[in-house]
Formats: structure tokens, C-alpha cells, sequence
């Protein structure tokens, strides 16, 4: 299977419902344009993108903080056990194209510097206002900024 690009999509675990709502819909989205989605498998945005990805028929791969790759959400087309915990922000990061920052706390934040410091292409959304990440406000400006990205 061939993809148009890869996409990273951090997020905090514990969020409001118009965020998760949100992060649904970027999740179908992403899944329209045929992009691999990553994230960390867990709750919250992690949960809310498999599951707009899953929704239309994309693929999402969860990075797992545990051992156990039954830990992760019930959407994820493909979960990855790595037993690294916070540390394994670095492979989530490592795997994109772009990343996606949305909402989130300090390991968002982590995994914002490991995109950065790669030179990788960083959009946030409700997120982390860091300088070199490009900040947008509505589900269709973060889909515009990652297919600008995407074509550079």
C-alpha cells in the first residue's frame, strides 16, 4: 500500500470533548487523503485520531509507551508494544513526514522538539506556541498546512 505521506500526530491524553471532536474529524481527514497516520496509542488525541482514521477506512499506527500492545486504543489499525514509555516519543517522531501537535503537556512537547530538531515540518493546533511551528485554528487550515508541507 502506498501512501501520500506520513504523518505523526501528538496530542495529551486528557482533553475536552470539542478537541476530541476535532481531532475525529482531522483523523477522517487524513484517512481521505491517504496518509499513514502514527501517534502513541493511547487516550485522549491519541485515542480520538485512530478513531477518526479508522472511521474512514485509513491506517493508524499507535507507538505503545508499554510492553503490552493490548494497551493500546481500541481504533488503532496496527499497535507497536515498545516498553520505552515517554521515550519512545523520539520514534513517533522519527517516522514523519510532518508532525501534528494538538493540545497536550510536557510529552507533546517532547515530541514537538524531536520533530523540530530534525527540521521536520511542525503544525499546531490548540497546541504548544513554540517558534518554527506553523499554528493554525480551524480542522481545514491544519489539513491545508499539512498538504503545503507535504509538497515542499
Amino acid at each position: 500500500m502506498k501512501f501520500k505521506g506520513r504523518i505523526a500526530v501528538f496530542g495529551g491524553r486528557v482533553i475536552t470533548d470539542s478537541i476530541y471532536k476535532d481531532t475525529v474529524e482531522i483523523g477522517k481527514r487524513m484517512a481521505e487523503e491517504n496518509w499513514l497516520v502514527f501517534c502513541g496509542g493511547g487516550e485522549g488525541v491519541m485515542e480520538a485520531i485512530a478513531k477518526g482514521v479508522s472511521i474512514n477506512n485509513g491506517v493508524c499506527i499507535g507507538i505503545l509507551k508499554d510492553k503490552d500492545f493490548k494497551s493500546g486504543n481500541d481504533f488503532l489499525s496496527i499497535p507497536i508494544s515498545t516498553g520505552l514509555d515517554i521515550t519512545r516519543n523520539a520514534l513517533i517522531s522519527y517516522n514523519c513526514d510532518v508532525g501534528v501537535a494538538i493540545s497536550g503537556a510536557y510529552g507533546t512537547l517532547s515530541e514537538i522538539a524531536f520533530t523540530l530538531a530534525q527540521d521536520k515540518p511542525l503544525i499546531a493546533y490548540n497546541s504548544w506556541d513554540i517558534p518554527k511551528s506553523i499554528n493554525t485554528n480551524s480542522v481545514d487550515s491544519l489539513i491545508t498546512e499539512v498538504k503545503n508541507c507535504l509538497n515542499q
